[in-house]
């Protein structure tokens, strides 16, 4: 599983991609990105030599794993049959993938727009609702983030938004629930469901809701925190869009298809939006793919009325023949089940082993394979082990455990104090077992940081 040493090309990888890679969401010269040699199932390795479990998935996306042979060979056959095709043509590939997503969604949201990802998705979604509604303004919450393309960074809730928000994108942030870090007092997950409402309403009201679109949540928060929401608030923001004609759009990207433990986050709490966004793992993200699932009412609105919205790329053959691959395959070899199973049998479990062992653990999150650990400086203050959007020295704690989880083989998915644990959904358990085993060395970096008495 792992390629022979071969430093000198990896050199040469690293000095291409220094003099020519401009990379995301970063300082160019103060990265230092790892020259990857190769990936299989849930690993990857160096061109040192160095072996890595992957539990960020990639950017969570490589839901069925690295190079799965079956997903690899439908892309090649696709390849050979035909590479590309334009989006007005009906294309075997194309139709196939939106049967089967078409099949897996809730309720009635049976039409399928192509995207190449997750961000366009969410602005394809946004156009549609504020159509639909001949409305201007969509609410979005803090904790959030939705893409990092014009409208759907301002969406987000997260520091990524600020160097971009011009303050004219009809975007409204709101407080959605958080126990934890409760902007409501609340003290139990009731209290928190019922006052986020109550703040969500009072918001709508003071908004004006014959000028709200939409509502965009992520299901279950991903980049953000995964934060599960307490039972309840995903069914009374349906109640509150239903009472106010807004059109409820529930953003997947990260947490559909198998990642926690169900083929949609929306399955777990038994919620039907209007529209449905989708990216990452619904062809693992072997090729660029995301997604709008569509309502039979916001479908009607473009029945006789064209939709004024394309890409040269919607719908692309080889990332069709992607997705059908890997649905199929999360079908046939059990996948979204053993992310359900494990994640209750194993993950959970040893997380909430190590928050009793690290007094650097705050708090214990998730679902499936999508779980996350807050990391802090104080239990009793839960004052967060580095400062909210931490730069330089300031975030030097998390650092210093990303390092340790490096050289224990484990590599970690780390954004401001916490650590995501999102493995691929087909994981093993002894993969499991070993990254945890791994995570609990490195908390020990981290706890080096708590606060003493």
């Amino acid at each position: 599983m792992t390629a022979q040493p071969n430093p000198e090309t990896g050199a040469s990888v690293k000095a291409a991609d220094r003099a020519h890679v401009f990379h995301s969401w970063s300082a160019q010269e103060l990265i230092d990105p790892l020259a990857v040699a190769g990936a299989q199932g849930s690993y990857f390795w160096d061109y040192e030599g160095r072996r890595y479990l992957d539990f960020t998935s990639g950017l969570v996306f490589t839901n069925v794993g690295h190079q799965h042979p079956k997903v690899v060979a439908a892309i090649q056959e696709q390849a050979g049959r035909m590479t590309t095709f334009a989006p007005a043509f009906a294309v075997e590939a194309r139709s196939e993938a939106a049967r089967l997503i078409a099949e897996r969604t809730p309720g009635d949201l049976d039409k399928v727009f192509f995207t190449n990802g997750g961000a366009d998705a969410v602005e394809h979604a946004v156009r549609m609702a504020r159509l639909h509604t001949g409305r201007p303004k969509v609410l979005s919450a803090y904790r959030s983030y939705h893409g990092g393309t014009q409208q759907a960074v301002n969406l987000t809730g997260d520091p990524r938004r600020w160097a971009s928000d011009s303050g004219t994108a009809g975007v409204v942030h709101f407080w959605a629930p958080f126990l934890y870090r409760s902007r409501f007092y609340a003290q139990t997950e009731e209290e928190e469901c019922a006052r986020a409402l109550e703040h969500l309403e009072t918001t709508i009201a003071f908004e004006g809701p014959s000028t709200i679109a939409a509502i965009i949540l992520e299901t279950i928060p991903g980049t953000a925190g995964i934060m599960p929401p307490p039972p309840g608030y995903l069914a009374g923001v349906r109640e509150l869009c239903d009472e106010h004609g807004i059109v409820f759009v529930l953003d997947e990207v990260m947490a559909g298809f198998g990642r926690t433990g169900t083929w949609f986050a929306a399955d777990l709490y038994d919620v039907v939006p209007d529209l449905m966004t989708f990216a990452k793992g619904v062809n693992s993200g072997y090729v660029p793919l995301g997604g709008v699932a569509i309502s039979g009412a916001i479908a009607e609105t473009f029945a006789k009325r064209p939709y004024p919205g394309g890409l040269t790329y919607s719908g692309h053959p080889l990332a069709c023949a992607a997705a059908v691959a890997t649905i199929n395959v999360m079908a046939e070899e059990g996948i979204v089940e053993n992310a359900a199973r494990l994640g209750t049998s194993v993950v959970g479990p040893a997380l909430h082993e190590l928050a009793e062992r690290h007094p650097s653990v705050g708090e214990v999150r998730g679902v499936g394979m999508f779980w996350a650990l807050e990391l802090v400086r104080s239990r009793e203050t839960r004052e967060p082990l580095v400062p909210y959007d931490a730069t330089g020295g300031a975030g030097a704690p998390m650092a210093a455990f990303a390092a340790a989880a490096k050289g224990e083989g484990l590599w970690p998915f780390v954004n401001m104090n916490r650590t995501h644990v999102v493995p691929p959904c087909n994981v093993s358990e002894a993969e499991l077992k070993e990254g945890l085993a791994a995570l609990d060395s490195a908390l020990s970096a981290a706890d080096e940081f708590v606060d003493r008495p």
